[in-house]
This record gives structure tokens, sequence and C-alpha cells, in this order.
């Protein structure tokens, strides 16, 4: 007897429809898999054939077949066990194969018919709803992942044999069975903006590092700092999601996605609903920070998504590392490449950096710093020009005086620089409403002249400053793009010789350590 069940392949973020068909004939007692198989797959008829029978069911003595079409998309991970064992039942005649057509499974099997979870549930439901179906069964521990998505019924199992209750029931009793969950997207979101953690009252000073950060956040550009330790580098880069936006329901779907498919997803909400942060440590390696591994996973790059990338201590990462972000830096995602495909990650975030400006962290200072010449130029030339190039911001942060630590007033909070940086977003959300661009930083040069208009004053200023600092063409379009962003937070249509003035200032911390 032949019976088939939907389920889904991940290939990188793309969920693709396979067909799980089973077919139990008269033959030689066996159980075969087929259809482009990874080892993890290929072992689902062990596992399918021990839980069933850990079920109370018995498989006949008959040729058992399962084909998981389309035979030339690779099957990756444990999922399918879940649909290869209702495909077997139903052409074992446990309920009618018509009970199985709508429906997509996916889950993987314990030895004792427990259903547990997997990874890739948000994506997959997804491409569920695109195709057309009205209901997913998945683990109950994915259940509330894949609820966040409108227009399908999902329902959690937790085993086996509640797949063949809810299957036997009659179509009026089956929501009594595996009730359907559903979450709202908006409220999720809505009650997760309760600011927790980190506040920009509590750093004391540096309200040049604070003002750049602002700027940062304002127009998604990317930001180095650089100064002393104990300077408060690594207090302001933590401290950046909170003067972000709060995520849009897009976005947070784009979000969960990527850490759905990550394995990192939490099965409370479903949804990532506040912007990542991430902030690995510098002896992260090549995959970790791109991606990749035998079987695909999204690396730091993609899990900052929407967010920031923090990476402190900058020159201590191995410079081949670093060398990865520029490609992702300019295409806002990521392509790897393996044997079996290319996979391709969304890696569109906010690059923050802190670094000392020399191996004991006091130059320029001659009175504290203990580094020779040579010893400056080696640290400093671990950071790649190309990387270097793509840094929109540099900004030093100073040491903090005695009389800023004692001082007892708190300083500007993070939610009073959100305010603007949601006004600053807003012009750029009208600006660019009929075209492909998000914030100022997105702004290719072909449009520079477009977005970036400066006056016969400005260009002057400008003129003068690249004559006398020998600044590259890249650095004028990112000194246009930042005063673009400053003109925004201030209100104004027109960039002005002071919005330039801040942008160029930003742009000069490169030319001061690196002469570029």
């Amino acid at each position: 007897m032949y019976s088939t069940v939907y389920s889904c392949a991940l290939c990188g973020m793309v969920s693709v429809l396979v067909q799980v068909e089973a077919d139990v004939s008269p033959g030689l007692p066996c159980l075969e898999l087929v259809g482009c198989l990874s080892s993890e797959a290929k072992e689902a008829k062990e596992r399918v054939r021990v839980a069933l029978k850990n079920a109370g069911i018995k498989l006949p003595p008959m040729r058992m077949t399962v084909n998981l079409s389309p035979a030339d998309v690779r099957k990756e991970g444990t999922g399918f066990d879940l649909p290869i064992a209702a495909a077997l039942l139903a052409a074992m005649g446990y309920f009618e194969k018509e009970e199985l057509r709508d429906m997509l499974l996916l889950g993987e099997l314990g030895l004792n018919g427990e259903v547990k979870s997997v990874r890739g549930v948000l994506p997959v439901v997804m491409e569920a709803r695109r195709q057309g179906l009205h209901r997913c069964l998945v683990p109950k521990g994915n259940a509330a992942e894949g609820a966040v998505v409108p227009g399908i019924e999902v329902s959690g199992l937790a085993h086996i044999l509640d797949l063949i209750t809810y299957l036997r029931a009659g179509k009026d009793r089956r929501e009594n069975i595996l009730p359907s969950l559903h979450l709202s997207m908006e409220e999720i979101i809505r009650n997760s903006h309760g600011r927790e953690g980190e506040d920009f009252a509590d750093v004391f000073g540096q309200e040049a590092a604070k003002r750049a950060a602002e700027v940062s956040a304002a127009g998604f550009h990317h930001m180095l700092l650089i100064g002393p330790p104990g300077a408060g580098k690594t207090m302001i880069g933590s401290r950046m999601p909170g003067i972000l936006p709060p995520v849009s329901e897009e976005e947070a779907l784009e979000v969960s996605a990527v850490y759905s498919v990550a394995g990192l997803q939490d099965g409370k909400d479903g949804l990532m609903a506040r912007r990542p942060f991430r902030s690995p440590h510098h002896t992260l390696s090549g995959y970790a920070l791109a991606g990749g591994g035998r079987i695909p996973k999204p690396g730091e790059v993609s899990l900052a998504h929407r967010g920031i990338l923090f990476l402190d201590e900058l020159p201590e990462f191995r410079r081949e590392t670093l060398d990865i972000l520029r490609q992702p830096l300019e295409e806002k995602k990521i392509h790897i490449s393996r044997v079996h495909g290319t996979f391709v990650y969304p890696a569109d975030f906010i690059l923050i950096c802190a670094m000392n400006p020399c191996p004991c962290g006091y130059y320029p200072d001659s009175n504290r710093c203990t580094c020779s010449e040579q010893e400056v130029r080696r640290y400093l030339s671990r950071i790649s020009g190309p990387v270097l190039d793509r840094m929109d911001i540099c900004v030093e942060a100073a040491n903090v005086g005695i009389r800023e630590m004692q001082q007892k007033e708190r300083g500007e909070s993070s939610e009073a620089i959100q305010g603007r940086v949601m006004q600053a977003r807003e012009r750029q959300k009208i600006r660019f409403r009929e075209t492909e661009y998000r914030f100022n930083s997105d702004i290719r040069s072909s449009d520079i002249p477009v977005y970036c208009r400066i006056g016969n004053k400005e260009m002057n200023m400008l003129e003068k400053v690249f004559d006398k600092g020998g600044l590259s063409a890249r650095s004028y379009h990112r000194i246009l793009k930042v005063a673009r962003t400053i003109a925004d937070l201030d209100g104004s249509e027109e960039i002005e010789e002071l919005h330039l003035s801040e942008a160029v200032f930003y742009r000069m911390g490169v030319h001061k350590y690196w002469g570029k």
C-alpha cells in the first residue's frame, strides 16, 4: 500500500518542500530509505523502527520503501523521522492516508517514541504556508516557534502515539486532542519593550564617544572606539542595543528564522523580539564568524543580523578572521560554498569595534606608554586597510577624570538617546520609501549626489580637508553619508558645514593612527 506526507528540507535559510513517499508490499522484509540522504537522515530507519516497536506498533515482515522527493535535493538532519513514521503508518493502514493531505510533519523520534525538537521549524512553517498547506505538526518544544506565523495551524506533538490518536479522531474532535497554538507577534514584541540591562546613563564622561554611538545607531554606521584600558569602550559598545529602535515584525521574523536554523531559538516565546547583540571572544575561528561546518549553520555575522556585532580587543583577532568581514559588510549577506551546494545567510548588522592604541594601551601618552614605535606599528597593522575603510566612524575614548567619576548626576539615559535615533530613522524611512535603501549607510556611491547634496561652502571645506589630510575617495563617500545622518539627527534637510565638520572629525581618527 502506498502513502505520502509532506515535510521540508533546509538548504541554508531556504526551505524546500519534500514529499515523503512510503510503499509497503510483499517481498523480502526490509526498510529502505532513498532520496539523497545525509548520514543523520539515513539513520532515521533505525530510530523509526525502534520508536514504533516501543510504542507498541510492530512493523510487518514486508518490503518497506521510503523515498524522499525531490531526489536531487540533499536531506540533512533528523527532522524526517516523524514524517517517515507517519507515511509508514498510513501505508500499513493505521489511519486513512487522506488524513495526511494538506499537512506538513517535522520532528526527530527518540527510541521511546518521544518527538524531540529540531532546528529550522520557523522557516519550514513559513514555506508550508507559501505552498498552501493548512496545518503543521511539529515537536512540542518547537510549537511556539512555528505558531508566530499567521495563516496556518500549528500543533505540537510530544509522542508518536499523539499523532496516531490525532489522525484517528474525527475532524470535529481533533482540536481538543491537539489544540492549535496561536501567538501574536505584535504582542510578543510589545511585551519585550521593557528596558532591561545596561543604560548609557551609567557611562560617566565620554560625551564624544556617546555622541558617536548615537550617530552610528541612527544611520546604521560601523564604528571603531580607540582608547586606553578602562576608558569605557566596552561599556559603550555593550549599551548600543538600548538605543536602537525596536524590531519590526518583519525584522523579528528574519532574525528568528536565522536563530531557528542555528538551533538557538528560545522555545518559550518563539520569536526574537529584541535586536541581537553578539560579542564573540577574540579566539573565534573563521568558521565560527562566517558560518559553515559539515552541516552549514549561521555564524556570528548572521546571528548579529539586524543587530550589533561587537568585537572587543579588535587587534587580538586573527587578521585572516577579520578579513572575512569584508564581503558581508558590503553585501549584507554571506555565501558558504560546500560540495552539496551554496548556502546564503543574511548578515546585515552594525559592526562596533573597540581596541587599545598599542600593546600597553597608552599610546601616544609618552609618560605612560612603554611601547616602541615599531611595536605600535606592528600592533596597528593587525587590522587590514580594507576593514578600516569600512569603518564609517572612528572616535577616541579618553581616560575619565576623578571629578567625572564622582559626579552625582547620571548622564543622559538610553531612552532619551533612542528617541532621537528613532526620529532620525523615521526621516530616512520617508526619504527612501520608494527605493531599496533603508539607512543612510546603504547609499551607493552613484546615489551620493542625490541624497547627500552639499553647497559650495561645504564643498570648499571638504576640498581643504582632503588636500591637507590625503583622504581616499571611499572616505569622501563615508563622510557624506555620516554627515547625512548627523543632519537627520538635527532635523535638517540640508547638510551644513557643522554636520560635515563632525563627520570629518569621526573619519580623522583612522587617519591619525593609520594615515588613511
